[in-house]
């Protein structure tokens, strides 16, 4: 029980040395990944995933990941948590999120993320974590 959730701890814990290779180490070549589901189109693929870290990880400063919650079912992995970091320009992005994770033979082959796209655009443009938010992120995490 956990092991899929163990798995993706290690890579929540690569990507917070932003060790990419780490992070790629731990998904199938054929990755499809909904970084921001129903928002935009998946990255497919690991060359593709690698781009996209590359363009993301010099931008954060600080990472604060969190999983608070999580349920496995066969090669699912479901969960509760906040993307939170510090940009390299100061601003601090915080936003919940609950994913589900795909796995084959250990790997990540499938990943899902659902966030609230506005509130994340609202931090970017420097507007503050309303108190809800801080509350709801202000909990114990299970992870990293």
């Amino acid at each position: 029980m956990d092991d899929h959730f163990h798995r993706f701890n290690s890579m929540i814990k690569a990507w917070g040395r932003k060790d990419i290779d780490g992070v790629l180490a731990l998904m199938t070549d054929d990755i499809v990944w909904h970084f921001a589901a129903a928002i935009a189109p998946p990255v497919v693929g690991k060359a593709k995933v690698r781009k996209f870290l590359e363009g993301f990880a010099p931008q954060i400063a600080e990472l604060r990941w969190r999983i608070f919650h999580h349920a496995e079912s066969g090669d699912r992995l479901f969960f509760e948590g906040v993307d939170e970091y510090i940009g390299t320009d100061g601003k601090r992005i915080a936003t919940p999120y609950a994913s589900v994770v795909e796995f084959r033979d250990g790997l990540i082959c499938g990943w899902r993320d659902y966030f609230d796209g506005g509130l994340l655009e609202k931090l970017k443009a420097g507007e503050p974590l309303p108190p809800y938010v801080e509350a709801l992120i202000a909990r114990p995490s299970e992870s990293a």
